[in-house]
């Protein structure tokens, strides 16, 4: 952005911090200080409230705070289209991905992106379904990949791969010696399931409702944060998971996890990238036309 002064603006309205502002454009807190003072000067208007230690947004903050972000979107697509007639892509594109997508789908993709487009700067932020769609929403990043089935309309969504929740449980568990199970049986054994707000555990209740079954009537044991976190816990219990096949084929093949089908019971879903409603920018488009490549899908 040419006007350094509204990306300082742009970060003290992120952080709601002067301190964590300097941190992040690595300069002085009084810099900071400086360059809102400064703007404020020349609208001749307040642009935070200023109440002890703490600060907010006027009316007027906001204000400047929406234009601001349309600003840096227009930044971000003039170095797009302007890389693209030199045949040099550059930028920074900022994605979240969901917990299973994070770690198990997108690594490969990353790697070979950063191959073909080392001047694009990538970061990404892992967390679940619900908390990546809310980062969208507060602009923090501009890329998700998400699984689950609740869709916010204030999103878009584009479907980017087939996956299938599978019934898990570790070797030494007494179940790894049946190939089949019953949904009577699945009600009566101790499971382990994602929390409160990841997409797999959304995706697991609407599969369950078409059986008309609750996740009230099962026997849950424990909610957890993280596939691998289920994983360690299968090993010291009697517990079976619902865990994404990308996450659980290899630990199956070596032997370690058996995968036990559930009689007339399947869970099969969709990965999405989801943007804010509109025309994604040129990096993100880029990067969902190279990971769908990748994966020989078609968007």
């Amino acid at each position: 952005m040419q006007d350094f002064r509204l990306r300082v603006f742009h970060a003290v309205a992120s952080h709601l911090s002067f301190t964590k502002a300097a941190a992040e454009l690595f300069i002085t807190q009084p810099a900071v200080s400086k360059n809102i003072h400064e703007l404020e000067s020349e609208f001749d208007i307040r642009l935070f409230e200023r109440k002890g230690n703490k600060i907010s947004l006027t009316a007027a903050g906001t204000i400047l705070l929406n234009y601001t972000e349309q600003i840096i979107d227009v930044y971000k697509q003039i170095d797009f289209d302007l890389s693209v007639i030199k045949k040099k892509f550059s930028g920074r594109l900022e994605l979240g991905a969901s917990t299973t997508i994070g770690q198990y789908v997108l690594p490969q993709v990353l790697a070979k992106f950063y191959q073909s487009f080392p001047e694009i700067k990538l970061s990404l932020v892992n967390n679940n379904t619900e908390k990546i769609e809310a980062a969208l929403l507060d602009k923090k990043i501009e890329l998700g990949i998400v699984e689950g089935r609740t869709q916010n309309k204030q999103l878009k969504y584009t479907q980017f791969l087939k996956d299938e929740l599978v019934a898990v449980v570790h070797t030494k568990n007494k179940l790894a010696k049946k190939d089949v199970i019953t949904l009577a049986e699945l009600q009566t054994t101790p499971l382990v399931l994602r929390e409160r707000g990841s997409g797999t555990l959304e995706v697991v209740e609407h599969a369950l409702q078409k059986h008309k079954i609750k996740l009230s009537q099962l026997h849950v044991a424990m909610y957890l944060g993280s596939t691998e976190s289920i994983k360690s816990f299968l090993k010291h219990s009697n517990c079976i998971s619902f865990i994404s096949i990308s996450a659980i084929a290899n630990d199956a093949a070596s032997g370690e996890f058996k995968i036990i089908d559930i009689e007339d019971f399947d869970i099969k879903r969709s990965f999405y990238f989801v943007h804010l409603q509109g025309k994604p920018s040129g990096l993100a488009s880029t990067f969902m036309r190279f990971a769908a490549q990748h994966y020989n899908q078609k968007l």
